[in-house]
């Protein structure tokens, strides 16, 4: 059996975008997925990831799966439309399709909803035996312990700028209004044996380690056990988190020791009133500084995320947002658009207000406005994010938020990701919708 697994890619995150190698590592998904593939069937398995290169139209396969998120769904379901044409089997998965089941039957020979561990290897199996189901729903026991490692050997090392990713955790102990997360995978957070975590870092070349995972802190007890067990390997480590982590000084202590030198924080808005709406009242705002003092102490680089266009926010909230980065010394502030995702809290509420205005799934990639904002139109909301970016990583500002004096280590990465950045923020604007929503090179079907 010939299995293709693909991972298409918005506009911006394309291999010919604007996210370049240096701004993007080696996704675990598509990898994960290689591993899980029953022996028994003997299969030559290849991996398309199109933020590191083009999907071959020409590819030969039996099967196809692929992963979807909402920003993706429109190519993902013209990719889909296009191998079922050649008579290639279509698998989908991921948080869209979980999320808008029935849409994705309409472009699949089959949907599997939830996590994929158990009902991947599944499908396949019943794909060779000519019984395969339309939909494939988590299994109850599905875990994500004792699983086999990854097979990046099916990556292009040379896309990314490493190899070294490693899941621990999956899930978060928040419930976000806007997070697709806990909608399309449940609100469980799983967590793999520390002894699986640490051997497959021990497989990994070179000092570096990403933990891609969106809330390494949700079970804090299990973060410190992890990276104290991680302190031997004397690796630098990359990771996310939340601002809760400011309240730890012993798991603050044990990040610095176990090598931790960035982490990416959902600082999320400016305004107090905004995170507790959106149920993220574990940010204070008027803390962020003492947090970023208490993690550059340690020698912690933080990316710092931003979502502009919440109802509290108004036309003076991007320069707000930019005086934070300045005077917090944000390392790398990163910039959205509060997105509604189908099936959400925040979609729902918009929807039964008449306010979604924007119905191609290739906008929701969280850098475009889909909805009427409240106190700002549409076009002054794009503007007002684009110029964010633009004001954040001027070379003056970047000197601003930046002091190399304090830095003990990993100065030419700080300098290098932002002027990534700096590259992206120039070009931002010119990824209207005529070039999000244009999907011409994959073949029209009738």
């Amino acid at each position: 059996m010939k299995i293709a697994l693909l991972a298409p890619a918005g506009a911006m995150h394309r291999y010919n975008g604007m996210f370049h190698k240096g701004l993007h590592y080696a996704p675990i998904t598509l990898a994960l997925l290689a591993a899980l593939v029953p022996k028994e069937l003997e299969a030559d398995v290849r991996i398309y990831d199109e933020t590191a290169e083009q999907i071959p139209l020409d590819l030969e396969a039996d099967v196809v799966a692929i992963t979807c998120i909402t920003g993706t769904a429109s190519r993902c379901y013209k990719y889909a439309d296009y191998f079922r044409s050649r008579g290639i089997k279509v698998l989908m998965g991921g948080v869209h399709p979980s999320l808008m089941t029935k849409e994705a039957m309409e472009h699949a020979d089959s949907v599997l909803v939830g996590l994929g561990e158990d009902s991947f290897p599944k499908a396949l199996i019943d794909i060779k035996n000519n019984r395969l189901q339309k939909v494939y729903y988590q299994e109850k026991c599905t875990d994500i312990a004792n699983r086999p490692l990854p097979r990046k050997d099916l990556l292009k090392k040379s896309k990314y700028i490493t190899l070294n990713t490693v899941e621990a955790v999956r899930g978060c102990n928040y419930a976000c209004t806007f997070c697709a997360y806990p909608k399309a995978f449940g609100k469980k957070v799983f967590k793999r044996p520390i002894c699986d975590v640490i051997n497959e870092i021990k497989t990994f070349k070179g000092k570096m380690v990403i933990f891609p995972d969106v809330n390494l802190i949700a079970d804090v007890k299990y973060a410190k056990e992890l990276f104290t067990a991680l302190i031997p390997l004397k690796k630098w480590w990359f990771g996310l988190t939340t601002t809760a982590i400011g309240y730890n000084e012993e798991l603050l202590d044990i990040f610095e020791k176990s090598g931790c030198k960035g982490l990416l924080v959902g600082f999320e808005s400016v305004n107090q009133e905004t995170q507790e709406n959106i149920n993220k009242g574990v940010n204070k705002v008027n803390e962020y500084k003492e947090l970023m003092d208490k993690l550059h102490r340690r020698g912690i680089m933080v990316m710092g995320c931003f979502a502009f266009g919440s109802d509290e926010d108004k036309k003076d909230v991007f320069k707000r947002t930019v005086d934070l980065c300045l005077e917090a010394k944000i390392d790398l502030p990163r910039f959205s658009i509060i997105t509604p995702f189908p099936a959400t809290e925040f979609y729902k509420s918009l929807e039964d207000e008449g306010r979604i205005i924007e119905k191609d799934w290739a906008m929701y990639d969280v850098e475009h406005c889909v909805y009427k904002p409240k106190h700002m139109t549409k076009e002054e909301l794009e503007a007002g994010i684009d110029w964010a970016w633009k004001e954040t990583y001027s070379i003056k500002n970047i000197f601003k938020r930046l002091d190399l004096s304090k830095r003990k280590t990993l100065k030419s990465i700080y300098m290098l990701t932002n002027i990534g950045y700096r590259k992206y923020a120039k070009g931002f604007e010119i990824f209207d919708s005529s070039v999000m929503s244009d999907n011409s090179d994959i073949p029209d079907i009738e």
